[in-house]
């Protein structure tokens, strides 16, 4: 039995022959889409994905990154690097979900718009360049989660091999640690405008600040948290294992340091610390 361990979290007990008759699924999956579009963020589901696509379909795959305010630059680095490693097909294309007052307005749906002006973009690339399907790298514990962008994926008839083939975020993280894969041990990640608040209008400036105060964060050395801006007032949450150091008064001063030159009147700590769709809690209380 294999026990994946990962950013400090103790996971389940993976089975390796139920983990190898997934990855048969999945390749048997890719081999029937011929030509197919990869929505590639640059995380671990969706490189994982590109990956395997390329593995089963070699040039007929293109993993595709959206060029967009809410994509921090690093992350696109890191997309276009882990392409050159891995050895997939890679291109960006620019996204307009800025341009929609749907998606600025910031309303829980913010999500549905963002990735309809994304697979809408696909499609036209699809169209002009010959390829038959888009795929996009949603796994089976995101399937729990609000996540209006799977409405979306439904509209376009985006297809989702991996939930096909029964993987969790664990199994796939497993799945790419024994393939050697650079990003295996990602921290998960989620775009820019995930950091404002439903009913906080998003604009590239509000994303482009939280994207300062993370990177200046990351430098410090700290590897998974998030910055919420909520106006004058910043929420840091961290990792469990990282939030002791971060509470530290020297780094306190230090975090001080960093965000309140970049506007926020106010800087804090949230005790609970780091966890994934922290902002989507509003909505379950309701």
């Amino acid at each position: 039995m294999t026990t994946l361990v990962a950013l400090g979290t103790t996971k389940p007990a993976i089975d390796p022959e139920r983990l190898e008759q997934k990855r048969q699924k999945l390749f048997a999956l890719l081999g029937e889409l011929d030509r197919v579009l990869v929505a590639y963020s640059g995380g671990t589901d969706s490189a994982f994905l590109a990956w395997a696509a390329s593995q089963v379909l070699g040039d007929r795959a293109l993993a595709v990154t959206a060029d967009s305010p809410s994509i921090p630059e690093s992350h696109k680095r890191d997309a276009a690097e882990y392409a050159r490693i891995c050895g997939f097909r890679h291109e960006f294309i620019p996204t307009y979900e800025f341009d929609n007052p749907d998606y600025v307005r910031n309303d829980p749906d913010r999500c549905y718009h963002c990735k309809d002006e994304l697979f809408t973009r696909l499609e036209e690339v699809a169209r002009q360049r010959g390829y038959q399907h888009i795929i996009y790298g949603v796994n089976c514990d995101d399937l729990g989660d609000y996540r209006p962008g799977q409405q979306a994926a439904k509209r376009h008839q985006v297809k989702a091999p991996l939930v096909e083939a029964g993987l969790s975020k664990a199994e796939i993280r497993e799945l790419a640690r024994q393939a050697g894969l650079p990003f295996w041990d990602r921290p998960a990640a989620a775009c820019l405008s995930s950091r404002i608040p439903y009913g906080t209008a998003v604009t590239p400036e509000r994303v482009k600040t939280v994207e300062r105060g993370e990177e200046a964060v990351r430098a410090l050395g700290f590897r998974q948290f998030r910055v919420r801006y909520h106006g004058e007032l910043v929420r840091l949450e961290f990792a469990r294992e990282e939030l002791a150091r971060a509470l530290d008064l020297e780094m306190a001063a230090r975090l001080v340091e960093i965000f309140k030159p970049l506007g926020f009147h106010y800087v804090t700590l949230d005790l609970e610390g780091y966890r994934q769709g922290s902002l989507n809690e509003v909505l379950r209380r309701g």
